[in-house]
């Protein structure tokens, strides 16, 4: 559920904090880059096998939150999923052509080898401060034309401090909205979790997110990954008799469901283990700026075992079993539920 703001001095506060209007910034700029790769380069005749938008699109916003980066906070840190080294082959002079072009929407001096740079923005595999950032979270969804994010955050010894969603294809952070203004959702230690308008500047109207109050487990509703490689639809569809839960799990790509989580639009999330990676660990830009998001809507995120995520061991979560969120009230019985399966 979302509530007007209240008193607007909370949302003044949340804008007077340098990093938060960076991180929103950052993530709107990348997501409406994304968003154009989309509209100018997907088409119907697109194969499955041709992932090209993908990798247009996945540097091009990696490029734009580099360039960001080197602006205002230029010896931080950016781990975030791609590379440059691939651009910088001979046979890729087209692909980085097209990126470059891209990002000229956001900087028209930007040449090829800026561009990369901006890429590898002070590469690293961990620090004690940095940003990580998932610049197309859900390809699948992305080239179906459905729900992707671009996820940014940072962390600071080991702790989340701030995280945005860019959701292009979402409205208000809740419901699907394919084509529409999009939404942008935000969340800083302490500050609570807030949306507003992917298209907006900071004087447009910001709503508070809160979790639901659902405590019955049987009224739960579940969101999972579209893709059934990203987690174990049985173990699910078990886990769920578990709890009595009967209403179909709601499959949406990407972090959005952290989104429409944190906004009461659902209750549990789940990143089981796929039967065929057991050993598969998360990476920290996949959960980084969800997670925040949740805590601060008033849910809880742990792994299958409880345990808080650890961003302290580099660019997976090495420490930890997959991914629970939930809105508090449901994560003993959830937990509880997960170790009948694994019993």
């Amino acid at each position: 559920m979302t509530r007007p703001i209240d008193p607007p001095v909370e949302i003044t506060r949340l804008l007077s904090n340098p990093e938060v209007r960076f991180a929103l910034e950052a993530a709107r700029q990348a997501a409406l880059v994304v968003r154009r790769v989309q509209q100018q380069l997907i088409t119907p005749a697109l194969t499955k096998e041709d992932r090209s938008p993908v990798t247009v699109a996945d540097f091009a916003a990696q490029a734009v939150v580099g360039r960001l980066l080197a602006q205002y906070y230029p010896a931080d840190p950016l781990i975030a999923e791609e590379d440059s080294a691939v651009l910088r082959e001979p046979h890729n002079v087209d692909a980085l052509e097209l990126v470059t072009q891209f990002v000229r929407g956001e900087d028209h001096q930007a040449g090829p080898e800026e561009v990369c740079n901006w890429i590898d923005h002070n590469r690293a595999d961990s620090a004690e401060r940095f940003w990580t950032l998932d610049p197309i979270d859900g390809t699948k969804g992305f080239l179906r034309g459905e729900q992707y994010a671009v996820a940014l955050a940072l962390v600071v010894r080991g702790q989340v401090q701030v995280g945005v969603l860019g959701c292009p294809n979402l409205a208000a952070a809740c419901f699907p909205e394919i084509g529409g203004a999009g939404a942008l959702v935000v969340a800083a230690r302490g500050q609570g979790a807030w949306t507003t308008s992917l298209n907006a500047d900071e004087s447009e109207r910001f709503e508070r997110l809160n979790v639901s109050h659902i405590s019955q487990s049987s009224r739960a509703r579940i969101l999972r990954s579209v893709e059934s490689g990203h987690t174990n639809v049985d173990q699910i569809a078990e886990f769920a008799r578990l709890l009595g839960i009967t209403a179909p799990a709601v499959s949406m790509d990407s972090q959005a469901k952290y989104a429409v989580l944190a906004a009461g639009q659902g209750d549990l999330y789940l990143r089981l283990l796929s039967a065929d990676k057991p050993d598969y660990r998360e990476k920290i830009w996949d959960q980084a700026a969800g997670s925040i998001i949740i805590a601060e809507a008033g849910g809880r995120v742990t792994d299958l075992d409880g345990q808080p995520l650890d961003f302290t061991a580099g660019r997976s979560l090495n420490h930890n079993r997959g991914i629970l969120a939930s809105n508090s009230l449901l994560h003993p019985d959830a937990l509880s539920a997960l170790g009948q399966l694994r019993a």
